[in-house]
Parts: structure tokens; C-alpha cells; sequence
């Protein structure tokens, strides 16, 4: 199994078929395990009935509401993929940016990719909260003298044995300073590539708050003072690198149109 991707989810009930689909059409060798963060809507149901039709498709669903980061590092526990990438359960994301994010991993030219929402792709992100990203990525940049464009973005593909010797402990949104931080400590460079994003407003179902922000300052701090120890790794497999490259390359070099869905408006989220 080449890729492992971690779909956290929670009253994800909108998006959650949308989302599993799209990643499903991505041309990869992957499993897609969705970790259901005891959600109280309808995203149960559908994950029952999808699960029957996808034999690719695993869930886990939690017994109690437990956060973000938990869902992570239950799905990692689960992965079986030597690459692994998180996938929100929401569309900001666009899974068909797996290709680039992986393309270098399989060259065997770094071990860790960032999708960078800053880098000259369409994004969608609202003002505050680029502003926001930007402060917490100059202090990532700061305290680990890196050179990230978006510490905080979901998609941060990785070697999975890399991932595991991260020893996460985050519940919450505090997992993607967490990832970055630790990822830094152990000497890793982080490749960064472009990637699209469609930011959601809250009445959409954005659940990450102000607050977020600050703890994941204390995070960013806290995690300057871990001791890890990097993973010996092993190739990847030569016949899946080969298989990945080829369709990272034809997707690359195939015409495709952009189609951009404009945010709804407040009411229209109600």
C-alpha cells in the first residue's frame, strides 16, 4: 500500500460523500480511513452505506467526541500506507493536489511535503484568517529557523513511520503546529508545493476558532523543547514509485478546467 489517507471528521453530514468521492478518483494506491468523531447528524448513516460500496473505504468511529487530533492519531494507528497525508472532511482541500504533494516523496527526493495555500495557486482563504497564518508560520520560522510559507495547512504528507515517531499528543486544532513543529526538531526539511484552497465561513461549518490561534502559539512553544529521535526508512516500494510518477505526470500534463464554486453568503449557509 503506497498512500494512507486520514479523513477526521465531525457533523460532517454535507460534505462528507463530496469529499470521500473526490479522493476515491484520485489515480493512486491508497486506502481512505475516516475517522468519525462521534458526530450527531447524518454523517454516521452515509459513512454506513459507503463503506458497503467502497472496499477501499475503512471507518472508525469514536465513542465520545474527542477532537481533531485524536481522530489524527487514531487514524494513524490504522494506516498502513508508507505514505500518509490528512485530508479535512470539508472541500477547502482538493485532493487531486495528491499528485504534487507525493511526486517528490516517490522521486525519493524528501520524505515530508507541505501543500503551500501561498504559493501562487488559486485560494480562497478570508482575510483574517491569512493574517493569522502568517503570524504563526514567521514564528514557526522564527523558533525552528525554517522557511514555510503556511505552517498551518492540512495537507502535510509524510513518510508514515515518520508521522508515528512524531509521538503526537494533541487533541484539537493544536495537531497541525504540533505535526510542523516536531517534524522540524527532528531535522526534516519541509518541501512545500502549491496547492488550491476554497476557505468555508463559519455558517458553512468552519469549526476552528480564535482561540485555535493562540493555544497554537503555546503549542509552537512547547514543542521547541521536544527530544525525538528520526525513523530509519526503507525505500519505497520501486514498482509503486514508478506507478505514482507516471500518473503524478499524466495528470500534470492533461487539459482540465478550472471550475471555482463561490462561497455561499451567510443566509444561504443557514
Amino acid at each position: 500500500m503506497l498512500l494512507s489517507v486520514i479523513i477526521p471528521c465531525y457533523n460532517e453530514e454535507r460534505t462528507i460523500a463530496a469529499i470521500i468521492e473526490r479522493v476515491r478518483s484520485v489515480n493512486l494506491d491508497k486506502e481512505i480511513i475516516v475517522i468519525d468523531d462521534y458526530s450527531g447528524d447524518r454523517t454516521p448513516e452515509i459513512l454506513s452505506d459507503l463503506v458497503e460500496q467502497m472496499p477501499e473505504l475503512r471507518v472508525v468511529r469514536q465513542s465520545v467526541n474527542r477532537g481533531k487530533g485524536d481522530a489524527v492519531r487514531t487514524g494513524l494507528a490504522a494506516a498502513r500506507g508508507e505514505i500518509v497525508v490528512i485530508q479535512d472532511a470539508d472541500l477547502e482541500y482538493d485532493p487531486d493536489d495528491y499528485y504534487e504533494l507525493i511526486r517528490p516523496i516517490v522521486a525519493g527526493q524528501v520524505d515530508v511535503v507541505f501543500g503551500s495555500r501561498f504559493m501562487g495557486r488559486h485560494t480562497g482563504m478570508y482575510f483574517w484568517n491569512a493574517v493569522g497564518n502568517k503570524f504563526l508560520t514567521l514564528l514557526t520560522n522564527f523558533l525552528y529557523n525554517s522557511w514555510i510559507s503556511d505552517m498551518e495547512t492540512c495537507y502535510k504528507m509524510m513518510r508514515t513511520d515518520i508521522m508515528r515517531s512524531l509521538r503526537l499528543t494533541s487533541n484539537d486544532f493544536r495537531i497541525e503546529p504540533e505535526i510542523s513543529a516536531k517534524v522540524l526538531r527532528l531535522g526534516y526539511r519541509i518541501y512545500e508545493v502549491p496547492i488550491s484552497y476554497m476557505g468555508r465561513t463559519y455558517d458553512e461549518g468552519k469549526k476552528i476558532k480564535k482561540i485555535d490561534g493562540v493555544l497554537a502559539i503555546g503549542t509552537l512553544l512547547r514543542c521547541f523543547f521536544w527530544r525525538g529521535q528520526a525513523p530509519k526508512l526503507r525505500p519505497i516500494d520501486s514498482t509503486e514509485a514508478i506507478i505514482a510518477l507516471h500518473n503524478a505526470t499524466e495528470y500534470a500534463t492533461t487539459p482540465r478546467t478550472l471550475v471555482i464554486t463561490a462561497p455561499r453568503s451567510p443566509a444561504e449557509g443557514r
